[in-house]
């Protein structure tokens, strides 16, 4: 008997500017993914301060989804998802960031893929900012560096909550907040890239600037999350974390606490702000010891405490170590590095597989909050092959999310409330962090490749046939 509840949200995920394409369509304006070009991961993307000719900007068609999602949400049902993890893009509401009225083609589009969830009895959970922010407030404010986001993100948040309030009950405010906690943030998450232009991974590192502009959108999200509190009490507010689990290289004390330091401020930073509502005891030495000096104004840290969310969100991928030593072998990540663990084996991109870290974190984050949990990214990015009679053999990715799951269902033995879990890249999708079509996530592969060619036919791999079966046994993965 499956120990996962009878109403688990079984579902897929995937971000608006990874998959939509139709970039300048029926009058969406650019976001930062925009303005970033392909890449490998070897050879790291760039962002441009304007689009360049001759030059492959991947999300721009993506995978099409916004002329295919009829076919697209038609697979996920056949898959039997329960749910499914999607974004609004910001600039289809609002293409600069600023306008006094929404672009109603682009409310008319998330109109549409919702009543199609909803003919599929598919329930959808939103992120209302997936790495998709406008770049003209990049141009113009230098991102989340300014307040003055505040204020747009909440009129954009109004608009869309109530024109979605009897379509959308899950809604999640940021993608990974805390990737701005670390350089690539900066381009990710904060934005604060103005005027830049060249390679991603070369961003100048501002630490006191990315902590402001976490500050920000602190109060974006904890004002909007009271204001759908307090007029639409249906809806279920989450934060959304990247958990990298991280433990100590070896068992001397230095490592002990050098990993628990790196636990804090990775991991449990911004939730503990967006969950508990507070600046937690530890951050004040970080800021200290990194001349960081917070403009607070009088009142943001009771909005803080005002908007809590109801919900824990996390995606999880891999784990890494921690050791003060030096010369020791670095392990390989999305968005921060480590120490490699003998004890693991890493993917084709060199990321840890940890299946055991997964229970691991679990229990730790539903210790340290007790919240409602869900595990809103994991998944293997790897090289697929299509074979002579079109099968796609995928036994990797099957053996990576069984493991996953088996370790899922233990979290729930011990005690855990987890009520969903949505792999990442559910289709084949752009890579956000390099750029590229050849590291597929997806139980649906889509003929795209890393040069734009491609007819962007959909096709069932082997992974599809054993999550449907996952779904309707409710958890049993052998």
């Amino acid at each position: 008997m499956s120990a996962f509840k009878d109403n688990f949200l079984w579902g897929g995920a995937t971000a608006a500017n990874q998959f939509e394409g139709a970039w300048d369509v029926d009058g969406k304006g650019p976001s930062v993914p925009d303005m970033c070009t392909n890449g490998t991961v070897d050879s790291p993307k760039r962002i441009t301060t304007s689009i360049k000719e001759n030059t492959l900007y991947p999300s721009h068609e993506a995978i099409d989804f916004y002329h295919r999602y009829e076919e697209d949400i038609a697979l996920f049902a056949e898959m039997g998802f329960k749910t499914f993890r999607m974004s609004i893009n910001w600039t289809r509401i609002f293409p600069t960031g600023e306008e006094d009225t929404p672009n109603e083609k682009g409310l008319e589009f998330y109109d549409r893929v919702f009543d199609c969830l909803q003919k599929h009895n598919i329930e959808p959970l939103v992120t209302i900012s997936h790495y998709e922010l406008p770049y003209a407030l990049v141009e113009k404010y230098n991102g989340w560096a300014s307040r003055k986001l505040v204020a747009l993100f909440e009129t954009y948040c109004h608009v869309i909550f109530e024109r979605y309030k009897d379509k959308v009950t899950y809604w999640l405010t940021f993608n990974e907040i805390n990737s701005s906690v670390m350089p690539m943030g900066a381009v990710l998450n904060a934005g604060t890239v103005q005027g830049f232009e060249g390679r991603v991974t070369e961003v100048p590192d501002n630490k006191q600037e990315r902590f402001q502009a976490l500050h920000h959108m602190f109060l974006a999200s904890a004002k909007v999350v009271k204001y759908a509190h307090d007029h639409y009490p249906n809806f279920v507010m989450g934060n959304m974390s990247l958990f990298a689990t991280s433990y100590p290289l070896t068992p001397a004390p230095e490592d002990i606490v050098a990993n628990q330091q790196n636990m804090n401020m990775h991991n449990w930073f911004c939730s503990d702000v967006q969950v508990r509502g507070a600046y937690p005891f530890y951050a004040k030495r970080y800021f200290e010891e990194h001349g960081i000096k917070l403009d607070i104004h009088e009142g943001d840290l009771d909005i803080l405490k005002a908007g809590t969310v109801d919900l824990y969100t996390f995606s999880y991928y891999m784990s890494n170590c921690i050791t003060v030593k030096e010369g020791v072998e670095t392990a390989g990540g999305n968005l921060l590095g480590g120490y490699a663990n003998p004890y693991l084996k890493a993917s084709d991109w060199g990321w840890q597989i940890d299946p055991v870290g997964l229970r691991y974190s679990l229990n730790e984050i539903y210790a340290r909050y007790g919240l409602p949990i869900m595990v809103v990214e994991n998944g293997l990015g790897a090289y697929d092959t299509v074979e002579a009679d079109g099968s796609i053999h995928d036994d990797y990715r099957i053996d990576y999310l069984r493991s996953h799951i088996e370790q899922m269902e233990e979290a729930v033995k011990d005690g855990v409330d987890l009520i969903g879990y949505t792999p990442w890249g559910c289709i084949d999708l752009v890579s956000a962090s390099t750029g590229e079509m050849a590291k597929r996530y997806g139980f649906i592969y889509v003929n795209k490749f890393d040069d734009g060619t491609g007819d962007l036919s959909r096709q069932r791999k082997d992974s599809f046939y054993w999550y449907q079966k996952v779904i309707e046994t409710n958890g049993e993965v052998r």
